[in-house]
């Protein structure tokens, strides 16, 4: 194992939101060699390189396995937008699912389901930032009213008009989020004392406010100019690696000449037995009075794990054999008769519902 110091450099994950019209796409069309995976067709007025229109879930996916096989393609990828792509892949869970609505699921599994499919195409998207393409995701932005509870009164607050499971996700794995917006200011007459607002330049902020969220690691300002020059020197930053120069009139080391090793005799070793395969562990007793349970009551692993992931002890996928010992004894077996109960509720199809696959 190795430590490693100093930056790595490397393909940048950058998520852009804002109002609508702001020149979202524009901004995104500035990055080095971008292609569009064009959602919502806002790029039918503009001279960018883009797939065919996606129209469903699966063509999304089609395009970023392209980039991946191809990766001399482009320098950026470009998702526009991800609030239309999440649509698409609402509408591939429901079809997965054979329900009509997201809420059809019940007990908020729907969204749950469209995140853990959301997820997918984010980890299939670090194939192409490990391929050294950048990654632009853009958003559209909607204000919703907050209120912090240890503090008085509620103020309006800017976020991605996504889904409350997916949005942090994505903002998680971002290197750099952009909220865009307009800088209006107050101005006061001096006779009537009457105020108005004016302006409305573009700006971008990129440092997080109680009013909308925002991050980067690149040292920004805390609000810069609407423009790619604001971020060129970040994402388009190269350190050459030059070789330390020769002075004048010095000649070369030569190279030493590799050292002459004797070949070691080889030593005629006994033979010996092979050694036997170790025995596996046995389980521990909280695991082997667990598996008598669920024999007992006709529980299989999957339906155990899916209900122990829907209270929110452990995550999706997850073997029970992992959990803590404490938890099987005290949160399972010593209430076997009310989990058993809850377990049961749940349908067959739900449980397969799972392994969604992104194709």
């Amino acid at each position: 194992m190795t430590i490693s110091s100093g930056i790595i450099p490397g393909a940048k994950k950058v998520v852009l939101y804002g109002a609508e019209g702001i020149g979202k796409s524009t901004f995104a069309s500035k990055f080095p060699n971008p292609v569009f995976i064009d959602t919502e067709g806002s790029t039918k007025s503009m001279d960018v390189r883009r797939f065919d229109p996606p129209k469903k879930w699966s063509d999304i996916a089609e395009a970023i396995k392209y980039v991946i096989a191809n990766p001399d393609c482009c320098r950026t990828l470009v998702i526009d937008t991800a609030d239309w792509a999440e649509m698409m892949c609402i509408k591939y869970t429901c079809e997965k699912g054979g329900v009509n609505g997201i809420e059809d699921f019940g007990y908020g599994k729907g969204y749950v389901y469209v995140q853990e499919n959301f997820k997918k195409m984010l980890d299939m998207l670090e194939s192409v930032i490990n391929a050294g393409i950048n990654v632009v995701i853009t958003a559209h932005a909607k204000m919703r009213k907050f209120e912090q509870p240890d503090e008085m009164g509620a103020y309006d607050r800017w976020e991605m008009k996504l889904t409350k499971q997916v949005a942090p996700m994505l903002k998680e794995w971002a290197d750099m989020v952009l909220f865009a917006n307009y800088k209006t200011y107050v101005v006061e007459d001096d006779k009537t004392k009457s105020k108005k607002a004016q302006g409305g330049k573009r700006v971008m902020y990129t440092t997080h406010n109680p009013c909308w969220d925002a991050k980067n690691r690149a040292g920004l300002d805390d609000c810069v100019a609407f423009d790619y020059e604001s971020i060129r020197a970040v994402i388009e930053n190269k350190k050459a690696v030059t070789s330390k120069p020769q002075k004048k009139n010095e000649k070369p080391k030569p190279e030493p000449k590799p050292e002459a090793k004797e070949e070691p005799k080889q030593e005629t070793k006994p033979e010996t037995k092979p050694a036997e395969e170790a025995p596996k562990p046995e389980e521990s007793e909280v695991i082997q009075t667990l598996r008598r349970l669920m024999k007992n009551d006709g529980i299989s692993p999957e339906r155990l794990e899916y209900a122990v992931a829907m209270k929110g002890a452990y995550f999706s996928g997850t073997p029970f054999t992992d959990y803590d010992p404490e938890f099987i004894q005290n949160s399972l077996i010593s209430k076997w008769n009310a989990f058993v109960k809850y377990a049961k509720k749940f349908k067959d199809s739900d449980i397969n519902m799972e392994t969604i696959p992104f194709d």
